[in-house]
């Protein structure tokens, strides 16, 4: 394994706040983190991250949810409402089926606007007050949107989010809605959406909060202390894989960042750091291909097509980060079908675990890695699944059981469970 540590400057610049800096991932340039407003390098547009004086370790959290690790964090609070704190399931008869060691499945469906997005909003809108900005804006397959809108309220702040027409989940839609947020569907898919927010934020009218913004990935870093927290709780070790879903990448080079700062303040081994595997879609998977053929870059997918709406993204801005994330932990990636993808979602949900058919990528892709033996049975690994089955209730809906028509009369009730209905049709429908 190797993380290739990147040492943190030794002297960061002048203007850096609190031991808090920015650093091009691409040339090492550094920047005071708000002076001014910045995505990306000044000098050579590379991806940016953000460095800490002092990296942290385990000893240092307390308290629950996001904001337990403000000692990892720009800052002690955040436009919170509150997020994190997400279950890391048991999934006894999954396990079984996948055959491993150990499997468990962190749900972040269960954050307040249900998805894992909430984690790197909480961070992202507390950096736009301090920044003075007064309209956040985000491109969106929906759950960033809604993550958004409901924080942008919170905050007070005007909202706009660019969608794809007609390609976002209605439960999506209606939470943006709901909270406020201005919404333009775009005629183009994702990442056309991310372009022209993109423009806009380039030309000063809104302040940038897709993942692109290395803000947003601070929060959602810690996704990955806590998993390693409550499994080292339960079980005196961490995994020794982290299987997730993959769109805009920002979760894989999030969670890298994460074991790499505690490899840097030695609150980690190297050898304990769990093995990155990302999982795509199979019409929607530039990284796999990258992965596969060895490329250093992603090539962008102009058409891509799944029932996974979450990860449908042709073009991840975070790919620069990712690819390290999965090589250098010894990880691998893997794309899936639709069918796949639905029949872990069930499998998910007869373990009573609801999410959206993205999430159950990361399940569906432990199955196939199992079957192709490139996951061995001895591991112990944790699934992310990314967000509940209310975003897209059309799709829980195709993929559950069908209601049934019944008089309305006991008899014909109980006729019906001793025919063909009932517990036995629930079982074919769940195959995994």
């Amino acid at each position: 394994m190797n993380l290739e540590l990147t040492a943190a400057p030794s002297t960061p610049p002048e203007e850096a706040d609190d031991g808090v800096w920015l650093e091009c991932i691409e040339c090492g340039e550094t920047f005071a983190p708000f002076a001014e407003i910045r995505y990306t390098c000044d000098d050579c547009d590379g991806l940016l991250e953000v460095r800490y004086d002092d990296p942290p370790t385990f000893d240092a959290f307390e308290g629950r949810g996001v904001w337990r690790y403000s000692a990892a964090l720009p800052f002690e609070e955040g436009v919170s409402l509150p997020e994190g704190g997400t279950p890391l399931h048991r999934v006894p008869r999954l396990e079984k089926a996948v055959d491993v060691s150990t499997l468990r499945v962190k749900h972040e469906g269960m954050n307040p606007t249900g998805s894992f997005k909430d984690r790197g909003m909480t961070v992202g809108v507390r950096v736009a007050e301090e920044l003075g900005v007064d309209r956040l804006a985000c491109a969106s397959t929906g759950n960033t949107s809604a993550a958004l809108a409901a924080y942008g309220a919170r905050a007070d702040l005007e909202t706009l989010v660019l969608l794809p027409a007609g390609k976002v989940a209605a439960g999506k839609i209606a939470q943006a809605s709901l909270h406020g947020a201005r919404i333009l569907e775009v005629d183009g898919n994702f990442d056309a959406c991310l372009d022209r927010v993109q423009d806009l934020a380039a030309r000063g009218e809104a302040y940038l909060l897709n993942s692109l913004n290395p803000f947003r990935l601070e929060g959602q870093k810690t996704i990955g202390l806590e998993i390693l927290e409550e499994f080292h709780d339960d079980y005196g070790s961490y995994p020794d894989r982290i299987v997730l879903p993959v769109g805009n990448a920002g979760n894989t080079a999030a969670l890298y960042k994460c074991f790499r700062e505690l490899v840097q303040s030695g609150a980690l081994d190297e050898d304990q750091v769990p093995k990155l595997t990302g999982v795509q879609a199979e019409g929607a998977a530039p990284m796999v291909e990258a992965i596969e053929s060895g490329a250093d870059e992603v090539r962008r997918w102009e058409e891509v097509e799944t029932i996974a709406t979450a990860i449908r993204i042709g073009n991840p801005v975070n790919a620069p980060k990712a690819l390290p994330g999965i090589r250098n932990t010894g990880g691998t990636a893997v794309s899936v079908s639709d069918e796949e993808i639905t029949a872990a979602q069930r499998a998910l949900a007869k373990e009573g675990v609801g999410v959206e058919p993205a999430s159950a990528a990361s399940v569906a892709g432990l199955k196939k890695l199992r079957d192709d033996g490139a996951v061995d049975a001895d591991e112990d690994v944790v699934c992310l699944t990314t967000g509940h089955l209310l975003k897209d209730p059309d799709a829980a809906f195709a993929a559950g059981n069908e209601p049934e028509p019944v008089a309305n009369d006991t008899d014909a009730v109980l006729d019906l469970l001793d025919g063909s209905g009932g517990r036995g049709r629930l079982r074919r429908l769940l195959p995994f």
